[in-house]
């Protein structure tokens, strides 16, 4: 069995999106691969088939191999709710809470749940595609390492290096970076890709041939920038925009400090008939059709936060206007009486007025709820499918009127009774074709485009695929991934 690692000079520099093309790329040939991620820090993320809770771009990967996303493709998930702790999730349960100097001591620990997924992921697939984190030359993190270095070694992979030469200095990055590294961990690196390349390959040769010279090792090729590819972004946020048609619906969604899961809004931010608009602090609250309220890793703070920059009003007067607004998770439980956390769960403990908009209040308790569900929205009895993540339980009379029947009986979330606000526990919310279509009708566009924002994904990951095929060297990735071996030794 072999395991090939892909580890980034910077953050960004396209790990994420070079796992998913190689899983997809291998997976074209019959070869069954796995995605695996050793420790993620991110806020957005999916629900597993076993019942646990991984990054988002995990579940990615594991679509282009043709795999159901699972706990060990992420043993480790960070998940921030300060600028100094996050939440510690191991194999798919939250297990506690730290800040970052308790979870360095942590980590000998965390290293034996990677070590065990690993394992059991190697034992049933040829090949397991891992992914880095950040960039294996951080000094201050080397000691304890699991994320990178410290997780090739223990296993004895081999290393690709990638680097994204949009952002300029490339050949510093990839020199730099290999000199920060140990002997051991040099020889572990067998190549270089150069990734987001724009202009004639020829004049970027000599650097190429340079860099070879330089260091002994291949560059095993150059992506080119790709100005419409779409995946779903391990934690950034992504603004671009698809091509817009004349008559648009405007929605405002607002960037909270601790954003999780805005993954939900890319079906909209790629639809061609929704100007979708991120408003973060400092800018003005546009006017809009629909005011989209998303989840959040740290209620009651974010909560503040948008009474801080007037959104209580804003909110209050679009109303008013006649707008819409949808709650989803966090944004959910915002739109109600109160949020009660007793526990601390999520910063000091306490409790906070919510918008008061619905009558509903949630108390957060320490077992998260995780849940794939399907289901029909009461809006045009519309098909839904999503996933729940949320330590928050929720009582009141306005969820006698539900926004979601779900498949095993339960109903989920509110629709008012003036039929301006849907609030909803349900991420993925506009995947669906049907549930968006009907969601964007009830805000008010006419004439909705059915967008399968499944077979967007799914076409680009064939892009990234066709990338491989045509920019890198397939016959040294078939031997860096074990299958051809009879091919000469790589140095």
């Amino acid at each position: 069995m072999t395991t090939l690692m892909v580890q980034g000079t910077t953050s960004d520099a396209g790990k994420s999106t070079l796992v998913t093309a190689l899983c997809r790329w291998l997976t074209r040939q019959g070869v069954s691969v796995v995605p695996f991620k050793p420790q993620n820090m991110a806020l957005n993320s999916a629900v597993t088939a076993d019942g646990g809770e991984i990054g988002r771009a995990q579940a990615v990967q594991a679509q282009a191999a043709g795999l159901e996303p699972h706990t060990d493709m992420n043993p480790v998930l960070l998940k921030p709710n300060s600028d100094t702790g996050a939440q510690v999730i191991i194999h798919g349960r939250a297990v506690t809470t730290m800040n970052a100097v308790a979870y360095h001591r942590y980590k000998e620990i965390a290293m034996q749940a990677v070590l065990a997924s690993h394992l059991r992921l190697s034992a049933t697939y040829p090949v397991v595609m891992v992914e880095g984190a950040g960039s294996p030359a951080e000094i201050n993190l080397r000691a304890g390492d699991i994320a990178n270095m410290g997780f090739a070694e223990a296993v004895d992979c081999p290393v690709l290096l990638i680097a994204d030469i949009n952002r300029g200095g490339v050949f510093a990055h990839l020199v730099g970076t290999l000199e920060l590294l140990s002997p051991s961990e040099q020889a572990r690196v067998k190549g270089f890709i150069i990734n987001r390349f724009r202009g004639d390959i020829a004049l970027l040769q000599p650097g190429l041939d340079w860099l070879e010279a330089r260091t002994g090792k291949p560059v095993i090729g150059v992506l080119p920038y790709v100005m419409d590819l779409h995946l779903e972004a391990e934690d950034g946020l992504d603004q671009r925009q698809t091509e817009k048609v004349e008559q648009v619906l405007n929605v405002v969604v607002p960037v909270l400090p601790r954003i999780s899961n805005h993954t939900d809004f890319d079906p909209l931010r790629l639809h061609p008939q929704v100007n979708l608009q991120f408003i973060g602090p400092g800018q003005g609250i546009p006017a809009a059709d629909l005011i989209i309220l998303p989840g959040s890793k740290s209620v009651r703070s974010d909560l503040g936060y948008l009474r801080a920059n007037g959104w209580d009003t804003a909110i209050a007067r679009h109303l008013r206007y006649g707008g819409k607004v949808i709650g989803v998770c966090g944004g959910l439980q915002m739109l109600g009486q109160h949020i009660h956390d007793p526990l601390g769960l999520e910063g000091g403990p306490g409790s906070s007025a919510g918008f008061a908009l619905l009558d509903i209040s949630t108390v957060l308790e320490a077992e998260k709820q995780l849940r794939n569900v399907r289901g029909r929205l009461l809006l045009e009895d519309a098909l839904v499918s999503g996933y729940e993540i949320h330590a928050g339980v929720t009582q009141g009379t306005a969820l006698d009127t539900p926004a979601v029947r779900l498949d095993d009986g339960r109903c989920d979330g509110v629709q008012s009774t003036d039929g301006q606000i849907i609030g909803t526990y349900l991420h993925g919310l506009f995947e669906s074709p049907q549930a968006c279509s009907a969601l964007l009708r009830w805000a008010g566009l006419q004439d909705v485009q059915d967008v399968d924002y499944h077979a967007l994904r799914e076409r680009d990951i064939e892009r990234l695929a066709d990338l491989v095929e045509n920019h890198l060297d397939g016959a040294l990735l078939r031997q860096l991934c074990g299958l051809d071996a009879s091919s000469a030794e790589v140095n």
